[in-house]
């Protein structure tokens, strides 16, 4: 009775220690998943910042434009009054006929560039408006960042919290595994997705589901050395049947 006492407490040791490995793998997954997440918060907020600074681009190229449009409409004022001065120079009517010519000509150029002006005043108002909106939602959009940003990093405070609470667990849970139990266990821990232990409750190993032959079950109930799943490799334990089924039987 010792022995097979003594069998059951090393299955226990085992099972907690698997169910504290692969609780550690879930959550280095989950550490390892926060550079990411926070590189992904980075990007948004540049890339809603790339957008302002393209509207602000815009505004600058407009007011460029203007100027230079505005510089273009006084060359072409500054043009008429000369003219409009050297009508009373002229000698010919000819002269006088090719000078008012001239003249009609510019100040039809001057109202296309007063036309032009007042076109690239009306997009200045609307590239205004697209800044302003853009600044409100950047502002928006920045502090929900930022409070997501400190959700990850309280979450990676409390992942490492955890990760150190259960690696202290670990190393409780190490010396009372026997050494052969734990070379096994960390030999097919990797190769089985770290899952080494496989419940029996009935005839099949409950991860591959492969039927165990009757006498490998009696040999389980026995619970007198390991016994590992003939399909998959994992360590099997009986833990007999589930109390909803016995239940059934009875009835």
């Amino acid at each position: 009775m010792e022995e097979e006492k003594g069998v059951e407490q090393d299955f226990e040791s085992l099972i907690s220690l698997q169910e504290i490995d692969r609780k550690l793998i879930n959550l280095k997954k989950d550490l390892n998943q926060i550079p990411l997440r926070l590189k992904e918060i980075e990007d948004k907020r540049k890339k809603n910042q790339e957008e302002l600074s393209k509207a602000k681009e815009k505004l600058a190229e407009n007011q460029k434009k203007r100027k230079e449009l505005e510089l273009e409409l006084q060359s072409l004022k500054e043009k008429v009054s000369k003219y409009k001065k050297q009508l009373y120079e002229v000698k010919t009517n000819k002269e006088y006929a090719s000078m008012l010519k001239e003249i009609e000509y510019t100040e039809g150029e001057i109202e296309k560039l007063e036309e032009k002006i007042i076109e690239e005043l009306l997009k200045a108002d609307d590239i205004q408006a697209e800044i302003k909106k853009a600044e409100e939602t950047n502002q928006k959009e920045d502090n929900k960042l930022k409070e997501e940003e400190q959700q990850i990093k309280s979450k990676k405070e409390k992942i490492l919290n955890e990760i150190e609470q259960l690696n202290k667990e670990r190393e409780e849970l190490i010396p009372k595994v026997p050494k052969n139990y734990l070379e096994l266990y960390e030999k097919i821990f990797p190769k089985k997705n770290g899952i080494v232990l496989s419940p029996v409750s009935d005839e099949f190993c409950s991860v591959c589901n492969m039927r165990i032959r009757p006498q490998v079950i009696n040999e389980l109930k026995s619970n007198k050395e390991l016994i590992f799943c003939e399909n998959c490799g994992r360590i099997l334990y009986w833990i007999g049947k589930p109390s909803s089924e016995k239940k059934k039987k009875q009835a």
